[in-house]
């Protein structure tokens, strides 16, 4: 999401905008960039999108719009957020829905997610919301840390196999040299300590979807062991 795009939304200098705290670094660039405050609320902890009751909470008296993001291809929930913006007077900015995704890509990427829901042990898999279609352009999991940094020794021990996995959100946008401020978003700080992206191109093969399993499974049962 662009300044320009700010800017044709009605957001002005001195207005403050409710934007994710996890994911939303873009976001918040571009409101600030027109003069605006981004102001962070934190996130659903299941679709990792902006949830409306935290963006309640955010609310100021110069806030204008809510700013969301669909994040990994999970939309955010609009249809509440647009309650909440027109219960409160605001506007909302529709979020981009990212790149696009050909429809035969999208559905083998729908494909490779179920084949991974069905035998992924040890990590967490991404929840789907009821009558919501998951574009996967990213198969986000969470690894348990249980006060132990186990997704950064899951990421080090997959990669070491092999599996080009990597950290999706390093940081949410409110710890940021960037953005810093002193909110405490326990959600988001949770996502960006647990998330780990797995490798999802549309042109893997079912062995290398088996060798990503399999290497999961293992790693995982024995890192979840170690931390109880």
């Amino acid at each position: 999401m662009s300044a320009t795009e700010m800017t044709a939304a009605g957001i002005r200098t001195g207005d403050d905008v409710v934007v994710p705290a996890f994911g939303g670094a873009e976001v918040a660039g571009a409101v600030r960039a027109v003069g605006a405050r981004p102001v962070f609320a934190d996130i659903d902890p299941l679709s990792f999108c902006l949830s409306p009751s935290s963006v309640e909470a955010a609310l100021t008296d110069r806030t204008v719009a809510i700013a969301p993001v669909h994040l990994f291809g999970h939309p955010a929930d609009m249809v509440c957020l647009h309650e909440v913006a027109q219960r409160r007077g605001l506007r909302v900015v529709e979020p981009d829905n990212g790149p696009s995704v050909i429809s035969v890509d999208g559905a083998r990427r729908r494909q490779f997610a179920d084949y991974l829901e069905r035998r992924l042990r040890g990590v967490v898999i991404p929840t789907v919301a009821l009558g919501v279609q998951h574009e996967f352009t990213e198969y986000v999991v969470r690894v348990p840390g249980n006060g132990r940094p186990d997704r950064d020794a899951f990421k080090r021990a997959l990669r070491a196999r092999g599996v080009a996995c990597y950290v999706p959100v390093k940081n949410p946008a409110h710890r940021t040299a960037e953005f810093r401020t002193d909110v405490w978003l326990p959600e988001s700080e949770r996502a960006a300590d647990e998330t780990l992206a797995l490798p999802m191109e549309t042109s893997m093969t079912k062995r290398e979807l088996h060798r990503l399993v399999s290497a999961c499974n293992g790693l995982g049962g024995l890192l979840m062991d170690a931390a109880c």
